[in-house]
């Protein structure tokens, strides 16, 4: 990156070269913001998988607080006289690292290739930290301010890398590449070996068959009508007189006489 001109003016404390040095470290770590900012974005539009809703609803409060730090280094360039560049033709050329390597892929690959890229940006902030003290402690503390959100950023990813044990799945690898294929085991299996297509057997062409006449099934039959409830005959009470019967005690049948024959009186007409 090519120095900064000097300022013509800058903070009551600090020289114009002084306020120089300071604008191009607050330079870089402006490139670095924005491109943080635009690589998170990226990784909440490509992420795919089960952790799929996690990991993008994680990732737009982070976009939007590495935003606000973009915001607070250009404004202190200002401060210090300089003229802060946001422009994306600005960064490209003045900044020493490459894009964001990872396109759509499972969300653990992605933080596995974050872990990585949070790493870079903490490193350079600590770096610059060192060097801003020397000069102006205000600036100081603006990069200690980035480096607790930045480092809680990077506990919130290394949160979904760790094991039980404390071990993370991507330490040792260098690249974003390796970061992901270590964070997501289906993801370097699916690149490593193609899947085999299985042949499907040929079918075997014969005389055509005529096609089986189907029983047309008869109709169920139909069900009797359900049987008339067996008309009982209303009890007879004791007492009770009906024409057919006569109540005279005459009328029981005695041996030796047919049943229903008058019995004759010696003095007097038949009784009935």
């Amino acid at each position: 990156m090519s120095p900064a001109r000097t300022p013509r003016y800058t903070v009551p404390g600090l020289g114009v070269d002084e306020g120089r040095r300071i604008i191009d470290l607050l330079t870089l770590r402006l490139h670095a913001l924005n491109d943080l900012a635009l690589t998170l974005k990226h990784i909440h539009w490509n992420v795919v998988g089960p952790h799929f809703i996690a990991v993008h609803e994680m990732l737009d409060p982070q976009t939007a607080a590495v935003r606000d730090m973009a915001d607070a280094a250009a404004e202190r360039i200002s401060a210090l006289g300089g003229e802060p560049n946001g422009t994306p033709g600005a960064l490209v050329k003045e900044r020493t690292w490459d894009d964001y390597s990872v396109g759509r892929a499972d969300a653990i690959a992605h933080l596995g290739a974050l872990d990585l890229v949070y790493t870079g940006i903490i490193e350079d902030h600590r770096a610059a930290v060192e060097k801003a003290g020397e000069l102006d402690p205000v600036t100081e503390d603006l990069l200690i301010e980035h480096l607790r959100g930045l480092e809680q950023f990077q506990w919130f990813v290394r949160a979904h890398l760790e094991s039980s044990s404390g071990a993370l799945s991507t330490a040792g690898a260098d690249t974003e590449e390796a970061a992901a294929e270590a964070a997501s085991p289906k993801r370097a299996a699916s690149g490593s070996a193609p899947a085999k297509k299985t042949a499907l057997p040929a079918r075997r062409r014969g005389p055509r068959r005529r096609p089986r006449r189907r029983r047309s099934r008869r109709p169920p039959r139909a069900a009797a009508p359900p049987a008339e409830p067996h008309q009982r005959e209303p009890p007879h009470h004791p007492l009770s007189r009906t024409p057919a019967q006569p109540h005279h005690s005459l009328t029981r049948p005695r041996p030796g006489r047919p049943p229903g024959q008058p019995l004759k009186d010696p003095a007097g007409p038949v009784c009935v």
